[in-house]
């Protein structure tokens, strides 16, 4: 028995014997593991800077596509980011911290039992990202209309996702308008004027500026350029890891001391609210900021609702040559440009006498002549005051942006004001006062001669009384149609009274000019169909003012600046772009910088780990 047991003994161990190879084996691999994260994390550490393959493009890709998500009109949709991607990811990535590929969001809300409106910024992240900050979600009203609004820094954003559930307009098929775009804006001002009927909505008065007139709106022929009413007020947080949030006061004290700079909207209302009311001495219509408690904010839906009750004639309203609202082939199109006004709750195309068709010469004449006047009268404010392009004054910043949007509307009268005030005719410098970023302007995307480009047929008109006549969603692929030639920029042109000229002024030449007239990156522009003699198109838009910082010293040091652009102040800032940075590590909010350490103490716990394996290994032999 004994001689028995002893031997199954012996072979109950040497079944057992090779169990005892399982710690060597671990804690070799455990050992190779660790050399290899050292060896990295080494290598990670020593590195002189990101490889230029990692640097984003010289050229930013100028067409992105913004996701809508679930139920956009709800409070739960509006808490939720919109997502940022390239249309077509051949041309390159698409980043909102980008200033060039910024896009923005800007929802206004509307209480139909009581006509009280507030503002409310969703928020937009890259695609695959998460916020630097969770977006607060807003506090809706029982039955609230919703109206969605969309600006872009580039030059056509596509709206894509659920853009059914919010009625979304991009545009008409294949077409889109470029930079803006939106979401069931007719049925927010078919409720906003049916509470103003009922007292229940009182817009405010426009007031009186320090020149003695009316304060302008965004339908005055003094204020307006060659794509009126487009683009938005809203301004984001991005931290120098790409990470965006809302900017909020809250946002701000958090991301504030971590270097977050504030994405700015180049916007014609934000040029309105935060440069020229201002100067003027006007304030603009605010309402409460469901995403900062305690805070008011402006809006395009408040800015038009305004124009709309209290602009005097003549009104400006969105001309069938505007470069947004060309269709194909650069067509003026009278579908696109119904859509575009009854977004921005104009009346449609009209076709008899006290209408507006939408005729381009007349609107040329309104322009140039109302843009001069407004110049000449208030040349000492606008003088005196700073514009969106650092080291420029607003007379010079306004006086080129006429210029050049006289130049794209392909309008006869082609030469522009002064852009001095000053008695020797000589360009002027800017003030010298805090809160002012530099810019680089936008381009649109399309041109067309006032009277140049055949129509298309209409095919069917839009009306602005209300939702239900309007399609509620427009396909949203393909780019503005128009695709313009490049041809050298203009600048500045010459005194007030050619501007205001009659229609028969020639064109004349031009040397290359700062300000509204530049661009960094690609400048689409091009030639009016029309035959010789037609004028030649100029970059213009709205300038992208840089990513100004924020925080506790950055808003103190700006408390004698002008704009107040949403709930912080504008502060000078050099023309730097975060470089945005993704991946599950990027989400997590660690600095980058962190992460070779963080390896570098993995692999020290892995060689401990595989230390520990072996030395078990070899007192089992």
């Amino acid at each position: 028995m004994l001689s028995h047991r002893s031997t199954r003994s012996r072979g109950t161990a040497r079944r057992r014997r090779p169990r005892r190879r399982l710690p060597l084996l671990a804690g070799l691999l455990t050992a190779l593991l660790g050399l290899v994260a050292l060896v990295g994390s080494a290598l990670a550490v020593t590195a002189p800077g990101t490889p230029a393959a990692a640097q984003p493009p010289a050229t930013p890709n100028p067409d992105c596509t913004l996701r809508v998500p679930a139920a956009p009109l709800t409070a739960a949709g509006l808490a939720s980011p919109y997502q940022l991607t390239a249309t077509d990811a051949a041309n390159g990535p698409c980043h909102e911290a980008d200033p060039a590929q910024s896009a923005f969001v800007q929802a206004t809300v509307l209480d139909p039992a009581t006509g009280a409106v507030s503002v409310y910024d969703p928020l937009v992240v890259d695609r695959g990202t998460r916020p630097a900050r969770a977006p607060v979600v807003p506090k809706l009203p029982a039955h609230a209309v919703v109206g969605i609004w969309f600006g872009f820094n580039g030059t056509n954003l596509t709206l894509r996702g659920n853009t059914t559930a919010g009625r979304c307009v991009n545009g008409t098929g294949g077409s889109v308008f470029g930079q803006f775009a939106y979401c069931n804006a007719p049925a927010f001002f078919s409720a906003a004027r049916g509470a103003e009927r009922t007292g229940r909505l009182k817009v405010p008065p426009l007031g009186v500026g320090r020149d003695g007139a009316p304060c302008p709106t965004t339908r005055d022929f003094g204020i307006v350029d060659q794509d009126q009413s487009d683009n938005v007020t809203t301004a984001y947080l991005a931290t120098p890891g790409g990470r965006t949030a809302q900017r909020t006061a809250a946002a701000t004290r958090a991301l504030g001391p971590q270097g977050a700079v504030a994405l700015l909207n180049g916007s014609d209302n934000l040029l309105l609210t935060a440069f020229v009311d201002p100067a003027l001495g006007c304030t603009p219509w605010t309402a409460p900021d469901q995403a900062d408690p305690g805070h008011s904010a402006t809006s395009l839906a408040l800015d038009e609702l305004q124009a709309a009750a209290d602009q005097a004639a003549p009104v400006a309203l969105v001309p069938r040559n505007d470069p947004m609202v060309l269709g194909a082939g650069g067509r003026q199109s009278r579908t696109k440009t119904d859509l575009y006004r009854v977004g921005v709750d104009q009346p449609g195309l009209g076709r008899g006498t006290g209408t507006d068709p939408g005729d381009g010469p007349t609107y040329c004449t309104r322009l140039a002549a109302g843009a001069a006047t407004r110049l000449a009268a208030d040349a000492q404010l606008f003088t005196a005051s700073p514009s969106p392009t650092a080291g420029q004054n607003l007379q010079d910043f306004l006086s080129q942006r006429l210029t050049a949007s006289l130049q794209n509307l392909g309008c006869p009268q082609a030469a522009a004001p002064s852009t001095s005030a000053s008695p020797s005719g000589g360009a002027t410098g800017a003030p010298t006062a805090p809160g002012m970023p530099s810019g680089t302007p936008t381009v649109s995307s399309s041109a067309s001669g006032a009277g140049a480009a055949p129509s298309d047929p209409a095919t069917g008109m839009a009306s602005a009384s209300g939702a239900a006549s309007v399609p509620a969603t427009a396909p949203g692929g393909g780019t503005n149609s128009a695709s313009p030639k490049s041809v050298p920029p203009v600048g500045a042109g010459t005194p007030a009274a050619q501007a205001a000229g009659g229609a028969g002024d020639p064109v004349g030449s031009a040397v290359a000019g700062s300000g509204a007239g530049g661009r960094t990156g690609p400048a689409p522009v091009g030639q009016a169909s029309g035959g010789a003699g037609a004028p030649t198109f100029v970059p213009v838009g709205d300038v992208v003012p840089s990513p100004v910082p924020v925080g506790e010293g950055a808003t103190a040091s700006a408390s004698a600046g002008t704009g107040m652009i949403g709930t912080a102040t504008m502060v000078a800032a050099p023309s730097a772009k975060a470089t945005p940075t993704h991946g599950r590590l990027a989400d997590t909010g660690a600095s980058p910088r962190l992460w070779p350490y963080a390896g570098l103490a993995l692999s020290l716990l892995l060689l401990g780990c595989a230390a520990r394996l072996l030395a078990a290994g070899g007192r089992r032999h």
